[in-house]
């Protein structure tokens, strides 16, 4: 893994990397960004440093310790997961028994807890206690999306590393020249926040057929509002595409902010530069406020979802939403 294999990020790097050149190590980390934003692998980065048994401030990648970190088998290296919906108090516990023994070798013990904004009140108040009285020496590392999902006592323990959603120009380059089709490439940045999620994303096999779809409902809606409606049944929830409506509809919103891209002369930055003409000539059939009010439509719907709104009423109901202006 290493660093130097991580793209962007520079800021979280830094600073890690200016600890481990200096051995000043923090007892405990909270890696804060978005999902897809590289968290999990900088932590790993982080902990094959920590281990590296030639030190500085990157791993090696060629030494013992650092292949048992590569090969996911390093007995001091220890990840938790949310079981279920969230990290319960049983986990913690198990991780602190494990850490109560000695590491391996004489170095340190490592911890990664990915979704620590999931643990139970019971699980935070455990940890808590385990962050005050760490036992040496053993470094956490905390994953959760911002600094405020996680209680302030915890937040107040560790030292906080932010990361940010990566580069769209830098993340769509990365992408098309590992081999990845551009306009899949150029979607999937946008609706992800980072290398892994989208590389993920565009590597779905279902990722291009939503595309297609979403190109289809755009144009048809509103001119042709009753086969919009049909469409949708058809290739959408009779299929399997009826599991990823949230993500249909978030980039419904980019079709409609492409339309405002070519109003204003933006036509680089649009996220179906094949469509473009299209676009261009529809565009300005409405003000740009209306399309603003659809593409937060849209956005409304899948957040509808989220919060267990049936997905195909969700978007029937966008879908009238954008008929009516």
């Amino acid at each position: 893994m290493g660093f130097r294999h991580i793209s962007g990020q520079d800021r979280a790097k830094s600073l890690l990397q200016n600890g481990l050149a200096s051995n000043r190590i923090a007892h405990a980390y909270l890696f804060a960004g978005p999902p897809g934003s590289g968290r999990m692998e900088m932590a790993i980065a982080f902990a094959q440093a920590i281990f590296c048994e030639r030190g500085g401030n990157d791993a090696c990648g060629e030494c013992l310790e650092c292949r048992k970190v590569e090969h996911g088998n390093h007995p001091d290296l220890h990840l938790i997961q949310p079981d279920g919906a969230t990290v319960k108090i049983e986990q913690i516990r198990t991780l602190q028994r494990e850490l109560a023994y000695r590491s391996s070798g004489a170095g340190y013990k490592v911890y990664i807890i990915e979704g620590a904004e999931t643990m139970t009140t019971q699980a935070s108040n455990s940890l808590l206690k385990f962050l005050e009285e760490p036992p040496s020496p053993v470094v956490a590392i905390l994953l959760a999306p911002s600094a405020q999902s996680v209680l302030p006592t915890i937040l107040s323990r560790t030292q906080l590393v932010p990361f940010v959603p990566g580069d769209r120009e830098a993340l769509e380059k990365l992408l098309v020249e590992e081999g990845k089709s551009p306009l899949l490439a150029r979607a999937a940045v946008n609706l992800s926040s980072g290398l892994a999620s989208s590389r993920k994303l565009v590597e779905e096999n279902w990722f291009a057929d939503i595309r297609n779809v979403v190109i289809q409902l755009g144009k048809e809606n509103p001119s042709r509002f009753t086969a919009s409606l049909l469409q949708a049944q058809q290739q959408v929830f009779k299929t399997d595409l009826s599991e990823h409506v949230e993500l249909l509809l978030q980039l419904l919103a980019l079709w409609y902010r492409d339309m405002i891209y070519a109003m204003t002369d933006r036509q680089s930055r649009m996220v179906f530069p094949d469509q473009a003409d299209w676009i261009s000539k529809t565009a300005w059939s409405r003000p740009i406020e209306s399309w603003v009010a659809v593409m937060e439509s849209a956005l409304t719907a899948a957040r509808r979802i989220k919060a267990h709104v049936a997905p195909q009423l969700a978007l029937e109901q966008f879908l009238v939403n954008v008929r009516e202006g």
